[in-house]
């Protein structure tokens, strides 16, 4: 897949010295294997492109990313899901380890997948209203890699980050500002407005001395990311053929099928903090 080549899932708006980059994949953007390559051919394009300063990663209305697509990920083989999974590990490796500016727009809901993208990011500007962000992949039968327990106390702490992926827990956008998920909450019509003036902001700073500046803040993170994959991904992909697991996310990917996903576009995500939800992607 060539960058110049028609991207099926990012839509790219460019602007005088920075990129804005959405999400854009059915309503709720859920992550599938596509959307992954895309984003890392892409952002790998962008950190070489000198006329690229910086990124404004957004979503669509509702809904920044409501995370992994279950439906695609079920019917994938042994082979196709490991490969999915190190294309997943090596996508979050890529945007920590990337270099310029990179704020989040977040537009509506963020769980699971959606959160993993956000906490890539530099600084986070979400929207106000009944969305929910944060990792509940514990309840749906996804063992979490010890990488993205690194990530996440990174932003919140490990005391609160080892609570909240143990219980799956799952927060409100002002939750999620208390506990510096994200860093502002504003409403929806400003989300694109506020990402943007918190990027130029970055943008004023010689670029040299923030990218460095940000590499050497990053780097141990970036240390904690270096892992074997086989080793990293072992667990994960055992629990993952395990009956009980595969019961859950069949249970789930044929409520799914039926388009009860719809519901979640006025807001019904989530109906409580923590639990495994009615949305298909994670």
């Amino acid at each position: 897949m060539s960058v110049n080549s028609n991207m099926k899932y990012l839509k790219l708006m460019k602007r005088a010295d920075y990129t804005i980059v959405q999400l854009k994949r059915d309503k709720a953007n859920p992550i599938n294997a596509r959307m992954i390559s895309e984003i890392r051919l892409l952002f790998r394009h962008l950190e070489n492109d000198p006329k690229v300063r910086g990124v404004v990663l957004t979503g669509q209305e509702n809904f920044f990313s409501a995370g992994l697509d279950l439906i695609e990920m079920y019917d994938l083989d042994e082979r196709g899901i490991k490969t999915f999974w190190t294309n997943f590990m090596g996508m979050i490796s890529d945007l920590v380890s990337f270099p310029k500016p990179l704020v989040a727009a977040i537009t509506g809901h963020s769980p699971a997948g959606g959160c993993v993208l956000a906490i890539c990011c530099d600084y986070r500007v979400m929207a106000k209203g009944r969305f929910t962000i944060g990792l509940n992949e514990i309840p749906i039968g996804i063992v979490l890699p010890e990488t993205i327990f690194h990530l996440y106390s990174f932003w919140i702490g490990q005391h609160k980050a080892y609570q909240y992926l143990l219980e799956g827990e799952l927060l409100n956008p002002a939750e999620a500002l208390s506990v510096g998920l994200i860093d502002e909450l504003v409403e929806e019509n400003k989300v694109q407005i506020i990402a943007e003036q918190k990027l130029k902001k970055y943008l004023t700073f010689d670029s040299d001395t923030w990218q460095n500046s940000k590499m050497n803040i990053r780097k141990e993170l970036i240390k904690k990311l270096d892992v074997d994959i086989n080793t990293l991904l072992e667990p994960l992909l055992k629990q993952w053929w395990q009956p009980a697991t595969r019961n859950r996310v069949a249970a789930m990917v044929k409520t799914l099928s039926r388009g009860k996903v719809n519901q979640t576009s006025r807001g019904s995500v989530n109906q409580t903090k923590g639990g495994a939800n009615s949305n298909r992607r994670r």
